[in-house]
């Protein structure tokens, strides 16, 4: 019998201790937390009212500040109509004052969660001095289709710019092997012009040597005149002019 009612107890205390932490998951955000989760929605919604009135410049006090209200700008398009908010919840940094508030915002297209990180400042007795976003971001939720779509649409970007380059570079080295035959020929350019110019020079050098031997057939056949007594030249032919060597 007292076996029995020792198992009893110990199951009455399993279900007591089960039903506590049911009840710890399920308990609502505390007053200070709702507090801020409503203070940072009207936020968004100004923050909405500023980007429909494009009025980002004249808003943003701070870079933290323009990057957000642009941030949520170019989610707008994706959003669709703003319907408001849609509570939220609040979240201490771990080991500091700092905390993060996300807001749920619902849309007629898509809706997204804008997440406020605020950095505190307190003074040595832990009481808060100051606050000032940090960061402010906005996380359009999409459908499992439409991100693998856009998953899809990535990777054949991704792969097609790998192909194009493969695709350059391969006509790049088919290039390389023109090279040769480019110079081949700028070779041979070269050469033939060496030649023509070698064949100039060699004419003029032959029209030179030319004019020499005239120059002195003339001055022999003179001298042979002035020896035979004759005041005339003609009648005489020069067969041909050879040098005599000395012995």
């Amino acid at each position: 019998m007292k076996k029995l009612l020792a198992i009893l107890g110990m199951i009455t205390c399993m279900i007591g201790l089960t039903a506590c932490g049911s009840a710890e998951e399920s308990v609502p955000l505390g007053a200070k937390e709702q507090q801020m989760v409503d203070f940072y929605a009207q936020r968004v919604d100004a923050i909405y009212n500023i980007c429909a009135a494009d009025a980002i410049e004249e808003n943003a006090e701070t870079e933290a500040v323009l990057n957000g209200l642009l941030n949520f700008q170019s989610a707008m398009e994706d959003i669709g109509s703003y319907l408001g908010t849609d509570g939220g919840e609040f979240e201490y940094v771990e080991d500091s004052s700092d905390y993060i508030v996300r807001i749920n915002v619902k849309g007629s297209d898509h809706n997204a969660v804008v997440e406020i990180s605020v950095a505190v400042e307190t003074d040595f007795a832990g009481r808060e001095v100051s606050a000032q976003y940090a960061n402010i971001t906005t996380n359009v939720e999409y459908s499992f289709g439409e991100i693998m779509e856009k998953a899809a649409l990535n990777t054949l970007l991704g792969m097609g710019t790998v192909f194009i380059v493969l695709i350059l570079i391969s006509l790049i080295i088919s290039l390389f092997a023109l090279i040769p035959k480019l110079t081949a020929k700028k070779k041979a350019s070269g050469k033939a012009q060496e030649a023509k110019t070698d064949n100039v020079v060699a004419q003029i050098i032959e029209k030179e040597e030319l004019s020499d031997d005239l120059e002195l057939v003339a001055v022999i056949s003179a001298a042979i005149a002035a020896y035979e007594g004759s005041g005339s030249t003609d009648g005489f032919v020069v067969r041909s002019i050879r040098k005599a060597y000395k012995k």
